[in-house]
């Protein structure tokens, strides 16, 4: 069992807050078991009864009657009304629940959302919620609880969470991280074959599916295929134009930029792809397109491609851009401007990254082997002109090192394990 500490001291930090608290994420991230499994652990350890830890699983036979939020909130109610302890309430699935009559104003209706939202009013109760399928996605069970909520958003395993688990060497580690990423049920897998039929089953048995029925999508090949440009085309620039012509002309898709914009909002929500916006260095303001997307798990993307197309770098950035979001940081693509030749030419920041008033530019590279690559890194840093922290992300170098311009050179696993920070 991998600790998730990440995760636990956000939960242990939303403690008691008066909020419910919505553990959001992508499917088969592991939510239900950070919530039940560890967190769960973690009250006992601390000397909760178990007796004072309610847990619902409304895709559990045993829970079904748990559906209609009434008899839910009457049991939870006699439990807890009576007594001065504190008790916690867990609910899975929670987009299970129906909507019943109300028995004290005809034709009204109670939902789950209503009920909990009572159950919040109970000074010794702190409330937990999980669950995403066609039906409602975790990102929606967000909106209905929201100025009422607390968001913990799951990732699958970080690379160093998926090195706690295998051990070994952490160079060969990082290959294996890189082809087949992070969701928690690899780990239960040996064979190669498994691994790669387990990825792209998600998408063909859970994802696409849970989107299609959810919004009602008329252009499932189209989904697809847009899922299969993203893949083709992670951490490269793009935007719904640009998709829409390709697949016009490649698939003959006859579909518009309005439908490819809409998509890609679903694929958002469902938390399979991230947006990256391109941030003006020096003019201070976003631009609205082209931007950037990444998968939010690496081994989905390579599943999208068939495991064929492996270019290292731009892999590595779509780690790194996980890693940084996951920890909590504000990440952008930089836009910076070189005047010193007769034109004005736009360069690129992989990364500006900021934390409250702090900021810092980073360079992704997974490796800087000859003297054109290392210039076109340094250079775009160079020419932000400012005095916030300048790094460069490198698979290539043993160690960390600052160079002589004051950018450091970091080696990006000891990053990822912890060893070195960004700050």
């Amino acid at each position: 069992m991998i600790q998730r500490n990440l995760y636990i001291q956000q939960l242990i930090s939303y403690m008691w807050d008066g909020q419910i608290k919505v553990i959001t994420g992508i499917r088969r991230c592991g939510k239900s078991v950070l919530l039940f499994e560890l967190f769960r652990d973690y009250l006992l350890s601390q000397g909760t009864n178990a007796d004072h830890i309610i847990t619902i699983e409304l895709d559990n036979r045993k829970d079904i009657k748990y559906r209609n939020p009434i008899i839910l909130c009457d049991m939870v109610e006699e439990k807890i009304q009576e007594s001065t302890q504190q008790y916690y309430l867990f609910i899975d699935e929670i987009q299970l629940s129906v909507s019943v009559p109300d028995p004290d104003f005809p034709g009204e209706k109670v939902t789950i959302y209503e009920m909990l939202n009572e159950l919040r009013g109970y000074k010794n109760l702190d409330i937990y919620v999980t669950g995403s399928n066609s039906k409602m996605l975790s990102s929606d069970i967000m909106t209905e609880f929201r100025g009422r909520s607390s968001q913990i958003h799951v990732f699958p395993f970080s690379f160093k969470e998926f090195f706690m688990a295998v051990g070994g060497d952490k160079r060969d580690a990082f290959d294996r991280y890189m082809l087949y990423g992070g969701m928690p049920y690899l780990l239960n897998l040996k064979e190669d074959r498994q691994k790669k039929d387990y990825l792209k089953q998600l998408f063909d048995e859970v994802y696409i599916k849970d989107i299609v029925e959810r919004e009602g999508i008329e252009r499932p090949d189209v989904l697809s295929d847009i899922l299969d440009y993203l893949a083709s085309s992670v951490s490269s620039l793009t935007n719904p134009t640009n998709i829409a012509n390709t697949l016009n002309s490649t698939k003959k898709a006859n579909i518009s930029a309005n439908t490819v914009s809409s998509y890609l909002g679903y694929l958002k929500n469902a938390f399979l792809i991230n947006e990256a916006k391109r941030w003006d260095v020096k003019g201070k303001r976003y631009f609205q397109y082209p931007n950037k997307y990444y998968y939010t798990d690496i081994g989905l993307r390579n599943a999208r491609v068939n495991f064929r197309q492996f270019d290292s770098g731009h892999i590595m950035e779509n780690i790194l851009y996980n890693e940084l979001i996951e920890r909590g940081y504000s990440v952008d693509v930089g836009v910076v401007y070189d005047r010193r030749r007769e034109q004005k030419v736009q360069k690129e920041i992989d990364f500006v990254v900021n934390q409250g008033d702090k900021k810092v530019y980073i360079q992704s590279a997974y490796e800087m082997t000859n003297t054109e690559k290392a210039a076109s890194e340094l250079d775009s840093l160079r020419l932000t002109n400012d005095f916030f922290g300048k790094i460069i992300m490198r698979r290539d170098i043993p160690a960390s090192f600052t160079d002589e311009n004051g950018i450091r050179h970091i080696n990006v696993l000891d990053f990822l394990l912890g060893k070195e920070s960004i700050f």
